[in-house]
């Protein structure tokens, strides 16, 4: 019987990036999906500023900065929320197709030593005190891997959730979204969102030189599970709807969507977790998608390292749970809400009028616009520091080697005690984190909260998010931090 540590159904952003962080961190993984092959469909077209915040502590958005287009604003129900000044170094969203993230992802996972292996769906586990063992289908029959943990990243129908017998709770769809990537014979000029017109609305984003994502909504209708859409149905709904269809032609993708809204009741059964669709469906409105996967990634992956390297209670498991499944659950309530906001008649017409002034407040434009970015979460940690339990900001150091960021002290994947402006607090951590000491001369800017004077000392875990923050010399408190997290010695 082969033998893994993790098995990771599902070869989407979501599960290579967690194959990513656990490669990272040493951990033997087994990547598989049910799929042939990859498709090589577009798919989601957008990455935020935590997720690129992410891809940076981890090397990888310089190899994905070259390949999108910057678009200094996003959007809430189509009404339009501008990024740029929002206190990040990437304050804007990243028009990136998903089928070039994945390229990426893929081949980073393999320069860490694994592959995917196609057609190799999961059909069956049984899980018991000491492991899991993961039944594999294929054309040659069913073969077993024994590991330590599953993790279904297999998308929307999951089969990880299904078998796990996890409750999947929401809303049915109400409406239908249409979208084809093509090139115009009579483009429009620069981006627009969300034109209402009738019984929908219409968009078109030209993600690459020369082709276009043109996306159309209706709320009259909700096709039957399993229908197929051609182009020239696009073509005919999105004519219908725009009033023109800009010369489109020579189609790449053209697929539909509803606004179903659904979430898993659990995202860990024992040794068995869910994480991206698999774990949340929901309308794409924002583009926060893509995102949420692969931040559940980064959340999971640490963690499931030290569980299985460290000496660690397992409950830092469950806080994957605690702290993502509320994240997930906020997705939801805005993408229902920005749905709501975008259906036609006189009296939505009147609330988008009064959305859009409220929007125009800074204080309504930023609260709305870092929910979308991700960039407002804080998770539940104890410690009264302003930056306890969110992301720690990427701001200049200087250290005995030389000129850094923390983003950049972030690419092994280690927890960090950064020591800041001489203080030596935590002289004890022992191997458990990396200890760094460095200046800083800046002032700390946290989205959502504002600036504050530079810490004394920061321990940040491998995500980017802290667990403990002093502002002075006194490290009451950093002992716990260090073993509800990372364990013990």
């Amino acid at each position: 019987m082969e033998k893994t540590e993790v098995v990771v159904a599902g070869a989407g952003p979501t599960g290579l990036m967690l194959a990513h962080e656990l490669r990272l961190a040493g951990i033997d993984v087994v990547l598989v999906d049910g799929l042939a092959a990859r498709t090589g469909e577009s798919r989601a077209g957008g990455v935020h500023a935590r997720t690129m915040e992410i891809f940076d502590q981890r090397g990888l958005l310089a190899r994905l900065r070259p390949q999108g287009r910057r678009m200094q604003a996003g959007h809430f129900g189509a009404l339009p929320l501008d990024f740029s000044d929002f206190d990040t170094r990437h304050p804007y969203m990243l028009a990136v197709l998903q089928s070039v993230v994945e390229r990426e992802l893929d081949q980073r996972v393999t320069e860490l030593g694994t592959t995917v292996r196609w057609g190799a769906p999961v059909v069956g586990f049984a899980q018991d005190a000491t492991g899991i063992e993961v039944e594999i289908g294929g054309p040659t029959g069913t073969r077993t891997i024994r590991a330590s943990y599953l993790v279904g990243c297999d998308g929307g129908r999951s089969a990880v959730r299904k078998l796990a017998c996890l409750g999947f709770s929401g809303t049915d769809a109400t409406a239908t979204g249409m979208l084809a990537d093509v090139e115009l014979a009579d483009p429009p000029d620069g981006p627009f969102f969300g034109h209402r017109r009738g019984a929908g609305d219409y968009s078109a984003v030209q993600f690459e030189p020369g082709w276009y994502r043109l996306i159309v909504q209706r709320h009259d209708l909700v096709p039957a599970r399993g229908a197929t859409l051609s182009f020239d149905d696009f073509r005919t709904n999105y004519r219908e709807i725009a009033g023109t269809d800009f010369g489109m032609h020579s189609p790449r993708w053209v697929a539909h969507y509803g606004d179903a809204a659904r979430q898993a009741d659990r995202y860990r059964d024992g040794r068995v977790f869910l994480a991206g669709d698999a774990a949340h469906i929901h309308y794409p409105a924002g583009g926060q998608g893509l995102n949420l996967g692969v931040q559940d990634a980064v959340n999971l992956g640490w963690k499931l390292a030290i569980a299985l390297r460290g000496n660690v209670s397992d409950e830092l498991l469950d806080t994957y749970e605690s702290e993502r499944w509320p994240v997930g659950a906020r997705v939801l309530q805005n993408t229902r809400a920005q749905t709501a906001l975008q259906r036609p008649g006189p009296h939505m017409d009147a609330l988008r009028e009064t959305m859009g002034d409220l929007i125009d407040m800074d204080v309504v434009r930023q609260r709305l616009g870092l929910m979308i970015t991700a960039l407002d979460i804080r998770y539940d940690t104890k410690g009264e520091h302003p930056l306890a339990g969110r992301r720690v900001p990427d701001v200049d150091l200087s250290t005995e080697h030389g000129a850094t960021r923390v983003a950049e002290l972030l690419r092994t994947g280690r927890p960090i005690l950064l020591r800041l402006n001489g203080h030596q607090l935590g002289s004890a951590a022992g191997s458990r984190v990396d200890v760094i000491d460095a200046s800083s001369t800046q002032r700390w800017s946290v989205p959502g909260f504002g600036e504050i004077p530079v810490p004394a000392a920061v321990l940040i875990r491998p995500d980017g998010y802290v667990a403990w923050a002093a502002a002075h010399s006194d490290d009451t408190g950093l002992t716990e931090a260090l073993t509800t997290w990372f364990g013990t010695d």
